[in-house]
């Protein structure tokens, strides 16, 4: 996993378990659509940036 891609999903998980307090969900329902939602979010904020999107970064070769 590239730096920039670990980047993106730890931003994303400590978004969600941000959302998730805040917003004090607790059914696995809910959680399930927070995490769909901020991952939603974080994806348009990529492209809107002309960045790269997780499934076009090149895969890493194994050491």
């Amino acid at each position: 996993m590239r730096s920039d891609e670990l980047a993106v999903n730890l931003f994303r998980i400590s978004q969600t378990e941000q959302k998730l307090k805040k917003e004090n969900i607790q059914s696995e329902t809910e959680a399930n659509k927070a995490h769909y939602e901020v991952g939603s979010k974080i994806r348009n904020t990529i492209k809107e940036l002309d960045g790269t999107m997780p499934e076009d970064l090149p895969t890493p070769k194994k050491v």
